[in-house]
């Protein structure tokens, strides 16, 4: 395990398991920069969220994926409102092994999807990291050339058109759910668009896309594809609008 996988998932047991305050000394940076909805900036902000839990307050970790100094996890959180919120957390950890700044998306769980799978179940582990750098620079040439430029007709030099494992609870497995689904969002006037992508967070066979763009309002994409045999076979994702004001000044990316 990384120092930093080993450092985040440390610091979230203590934080958000424990409920431990007294974590946020051990474990957080004084300079903590914050990109989340749910915080102001700071330690001393997280230090009040944690404070703020609510009694049966839960987080169920599904991924968690490490590159270099960000590590992002993939779960959901039991009690922060009436109804669990699936999230993507992306945490950096400077050089003296503290988190220094923090990214998320979050979005109600759904119970009945279009393609019968959870947004969090599926393959677990890592696999095959000798395979990161080829699997992160096919992911990304699909954000630039797919996603951003909308050219759908290379779509199949990119996902398998044999399995393509779908957790967007709106669509349904394979490339003929996720057009019928496009389709259907165009009707509603929420046209899939990308315009920036942040980070591309890679370990293996998982590559996470942070990116920017509109969905009939802006939103932050969290998209986070399965490679196998140089082709994407499972796509888990978060589209999340972008409100109108931010507890700090740090944006969402």
């Amino acid at each position: 395990m990384s120092n930093a996988k080993n450092t985040v998932l440390t610091a979230a047991g203590e934080l958000f398991g424990r409920q431990d305050p007294s974590a946020v000394d051990r474990w957080v940076a004084a300079d903590y920069t914050q990109h989340s909805t749910l915080a102001a900036d700071g330690p001393e902000a997280l230090r009040q969220l944690v404070v703020g839990l609510p009694e049966g307050f839960r987080y169920e970790g599904a991924r968690v994926i490490a590159d270099g100094d960000l590590v992002a996890l993939h779960g959901t959180y039991h009690g922060f409102g009436p109804d669990p919120l699936v999230a993507f957390d992306v945490f950096r950890v400077d050089a003296g092994g503290k988190l220094a700044e923090h990214w998320d998306a979050l979005t109600p769980l759904v119970t009945e999807t279009a393609s019968g799978r959870s947004q969090t179940d599926g393959p677990l582990e890592v696999t095959t990291p000798e395979e990161t750098e080829a699997n992160r620079a096919l992911v990304a040439e699909f954000a630039q050339k797919v996603l951003v430029g909308a050219d759908y007709s290379v779509l199949t030099d990119y996902i398998s058109t044999e399995t393509y494992h779908q957790h967007n609870p709106e669509a349904a497995d394979g490339l003929d759910g996720f057009g019928a689904a496009a389709a259907k969002w165009s009707e509603q006037g929420k046209n899939l668009v990308y315009k920036t992508v942040h980070k591309v967070i890679a370990e293996g066979d998982f590559v996470l896309l942070q990116s920017e763009g509109e969905f009939g309002v802006p939103v932050a994409y969290y998209d986070l594809f399965r490679v196998q045999g140089g082709k994407i076979v499972e796509h888990w994702d978060i589209i999340a609008p972008i409100p109108a004001e931010l507890p700090h000044d740090n944006g969402l990316f």
